[in-house]
C-alpha cells in the first residue's frame, strides 16, 4: 500500500517508516501538517497516519479538510492525548482509527492493514470550476478570472452549493438545510440577502451574473460560462 506518515517527532517517524517498508508498504514520511494537506490532496495514498500534534498544521485540522474536499483516504490519528472526548473530536472529524502513544508497532500495522482492507473511497475533485470562476476547497479560496473574491463563510458555503449541483436548481430550502443546518423555514429573506452579497461580489467590475435565479424556487450556476 502507498500510506502517507505525518509525524513531527523524526525518532517515531523514522520507526513507523521502516517497520511498514518491511512489511512491504510504499511510506512517505513529512513532518509537517501543511505538507501533509498538500500530499493528501495532491497523491493517491491508500492510508494516513497522522499526528494530531504538527507544526502549522494540526491533525485534525487536516482530516476535517481533506473530508471538506471529498477526500475519502482512510486515517489513522496518533495521538499522547487519551482522553475520551479527544479520541471523539478525532473521530468528528472524520478520522477512522485513533491510536493512543505509546504505541506497539504490531497494533499499528494491524489497524493500517485493516484500514486498507477497505473498499477505496474516489477523491472528489478539491476545485470547482464554473467559467472564470474557481472555489478551492482546501484554501476555501475563490477566484474569478485568476483575482481573489473575498467572500464570507456563508456566501462560500453558498458558492459550493451552486458550484456543486452546476446546471442544476438549488432550492431555497436546501441552502437552508446544507448551509444554515435550519430544517424549518425562518420566515426571513436570509437565502436572498446572502445570495444578492454573493452576486455583487463576484460580479465587480460589470462581469456577468452566472448566478440564475428560477423564480419561486431557487438558484443554479448557469449564465454564460
Amino acid at each position: 500500500m502507498r500510506i502517507l506518515v505525518a509525524e513531527d517527532d523524526a525518532d517515531t517517524a523514522e520507526f513507523i517508516r521502516r517497520g511498514l517498508r518491511e512489511l512491504g508498504h510504499n511510506v512517505l514520511t513529512t513532518g509537517d501538517g501543511f505538507d501533509a494537506l498538500h500530499l493528501l490532496s495532491t497523491e493517491q495514498m491508500e492510508v494516513a497516519v497522522l499526528d494530531r500534534m504538527l507544526p502549522n498544521l494540526d491533525g485534525v485540522s487536516i482530516v476535517r479538510r481533506v473530508r471538506a474536499a471529498g477526500i475519502g483516504v482512510p486515517v489513522l490519528l496518533l495521538t499522547a492525548l487519551g482522553r475520551i472526548e479527544d479520541r471523539v473530536t478525532g473521530l468528528e472529524a472524520g478520522a477512522d482509527d485513533y491510536l493512543v502513544k505509546p504505541f506497539a508497532f504490531s497494533e499499528l500495522a494491524a489497524r493500517v492493514n485493516a484500514l486498507g482492507r477497505r473498499k477505496p473511497v474516489h477523491a472528489e475533485p478539491t476545485r470547482l470550476e464554473h467559467g472564470e470562476i474557481v472555489v478551492d476547497l482546501l484554501k476555501r479560496q475563490v477566484l474569478r478570472g485568476g483575482a481573489v473574491v473575498q467572500l464570507q463563510p456563508r456566501e462560500f458555503r453558498i458558492l459550493e452549493e451552486l458550484m456543486r449541483e452546476e446546471g442544476k436548481v438549488v432550492t431555497r430550502t436546501m441552502l437552508l438545510e446544507r448551509v444554515w443546518n435550519y430544517h424549518f423555514d425562518p420566515q426571513t429573506n436570509i437565502v436572498d440577502t446572502h445570495i444578492s452579497r454573493l452576486r455583487s461580489k463576484l460580479n465587480e467590475g460589470g462581469r456577468p451574473d452566472l448566478i440564475e435565479t428560477v423564480r419561486g424556487t431557487g438558484y443554479r450556476m448557469g449564465g454564460d460560462a
